[in-house]
C-alpha cells in the first residue's frame, strides 16, 4: 500500500534555492523517526548543503547515506558540534531526548531544527527558552502536517487574505495508521514518547494557534485512552483536547491510531476552519474514495464553492524561509515564541488528559 506509513512521510517538492551551494551548510543526526528525511528534503529543496550525518545505529546511517550519497559520516556527535562550517543541525531524536539535544546544539552556537514533538516535559521547555534567549540560537519544531502539506499553506494564505472573514473555529482531525510491528520500542514507553496529545496533538495545537492568529490559548479539557492496543498498556491510541484562545477563537481537535487497513493512506487527516464570511475544509492526504491523491482544498464564502487540488502547485516556502531567518536572524518562517507556545500547550492538554476506557 502507497504511503502507508507516517513514520516514514517525507515530501518531496520541487528545488526552490534561495541560496547558492554551500552558502548554508546543515547536518543531521538522531535518526531516530522517519521524518528526518522529510526535514532533510525541504531544506536540500530550498539550497542548503547537507553536509555530516551522525547516529549510534550503523543501519539507520548506512540507509540516510544511500538517499543522500554526498553526505559525509561523522565519527561522533561532536564532530558535528565543533564544525564551524555547520549553520543549523537537524535531527529526529527519541522525543524525550529532543529537549536535552537542542540544548546542547544552541550551546555550541548552532541553530536547531527538530522534529514534533519538540518536547515531552514542561521543564525541557523552560530550559530551552533560556538556552535560545541566551544564546540568540534558534529552537526550530518540524510541524509537517501544515508546514509540509501543500492544502495547509494555501489555507494559511486564503485566511491571511481575508477569504473566509475573521476564523473564530478550527477543527482538526488526526488520525494515524499504528503498524505496530514497524515501530521501534520507545514509541510504546509513554516516558520517551510523551503521550499522544504531546506528540501528535501538538500538529493540531500548532494550526490552531496559526490559522486562529492566537498568540496564547487555554486548555478547557482533554482525554485521552487506549481502546484497542492493551498489548502496548503504555500506548494511547485516542485523545482529544478543546482549546480557546486569547482572541476568542475556539480549537477541537481528535488524534489517534486508528485508521483500518483499508485506507489508501496512513491517516486521513482534515482541517475545518471556520471564519465568519466562509469555511475552509482540508482533505490532507486522500479524499477517500474519490481520489486518491492529497492536498484538497474546499472553500466556501460569499463568492461560492470551490475545489482546489493543489498537489505539486503550491510549494513549501518554510524552508526557504527559516534558511533565510537562520542567515539573516529574522523570523518569517515561524516566530520562536509560537514554536514554543503550541509545545507548552500539547504539554499542558497531555498533563490534564482524563483517561477514559
Amino acid at each position: 500500500m502507497a504511503n502507508s506509513n507516517g513514520m516514514n512521510y517525507a515530501p518531496q517538492g520541487k528545488p526552490r534555492p534561495v541560496v547558492e551551494k554551500g552558502d548554508f551548510v546543515f547536518a543531521a543526526m538522531a535518526l531516530d523517526h522517519g521524518h528526518i528525511y522529510g526535514m532533510c528534503n525541504g531544506l536540500i529543496e530550498a539550497g542548503a548543503t547537507l553536509k555530516w550525518v551522525y547516529d549510534p545505529d550503523p543501519d539507520k546511517v548506512r540507509q540516510f547515506a544511500k538517499t543522500y550519497p554526498q553526505v559525509k559520516v561523522a565519527a561522533s556527535e561532536q564532530q558535528i558540534l565543533q564544525d564551524s562550517e555547520v549553520a543549523l543541525v537537524a535531527a529526529a531524536a527519541v522525543p524525550s531526548d529532543r529537549g536535552p539535544l537542542g540544548v546542547k546544539v544552541m550551546e555550541h552556537g548552532k541553530d536547531y531544527f527538530t522534529d514534533k514533538t519538540p518536547f515531552t516535559a514542561l521543564d525541557q521547555l523552560e530550559r530551552a527558552r533560556r538556552t535560545a534567549a541566551e544564546t540568540g540560537r534558534k529552537y526550530a519544531v518540524y510541524y509537517s502536517e501544515r508546514l509540509h502539506v501543500e492544502s495547509a499553506v494555501f489555507a494559511g494564505q486564503l485566511v491571511q487574505d481575508g477569504a473566509i472573514g475573521r476564523v473564530v473555529q478550527v477543527l482538526g482531525l488526526g488520525p494515524h495508521r499504528l503498524n505496530a510491528a514497524q515501530r521501534p520500542a520507545w514509541f510504546f514507553e509513554k516516558a520517551k514518547y510523551g503521550g499522544i496529545l504531546c506528540d501528535i496533538g501538538s500538529h493540531q495545537i500548532e494550526q490552531f494557534l496559526h490559522y486562529a492568529g492566537c498568540a496564547n490559548a487555554e486548555v478547557l479539557h482533554s482525554k485521552v485512552a487506549n481502546y484497542n492496543c492493551k498489548a502496548y498498556p503504555e500506548l494511547e491510541d485516542y485523545g482529544d483536547a478543546t482549546l480557546v484562545g486569547d482572541n476568542g477563537a475556539t480549537n477541537y481537535f481528535r488524534v489517534d491510531w486508528l485508521t483500518p487497513d483499508g485506507l489508501s493512506t496512513w491517516g486521513d487527516g482534515r482541517t475545518v476552519i471556520l471564519g465568519t464570511s466562509g469555511y475552509i475544509e482540508l482533505r490532507k492526504y486522500v479524499d477517500i474514495a474519490r481520489n486518491g491523491q492529497g492536498d484538497h482544498l474546499y472553500l466556501v464564502n460569499g463568492q461560492g464553492e470551490k475545489h482546489l487540488e493543489l498537489a505539486g502547485k503550491v510549494g513549501y516556502p518554510f524552508f526557504g524561509e527559516l534558511i533565510l531567518d537562520c542567515l539573516h536572524r529574522t523570523e518569517k518562517a515561524m516566530k520562536q515564541a509560537h514554536a514554543f507556545k503550541a509545545a507548552e500547550l500539547c504539554l499542558q492538554a497531555q498533563a490534564k488528559a482524563v483517561k477514559v476506557e
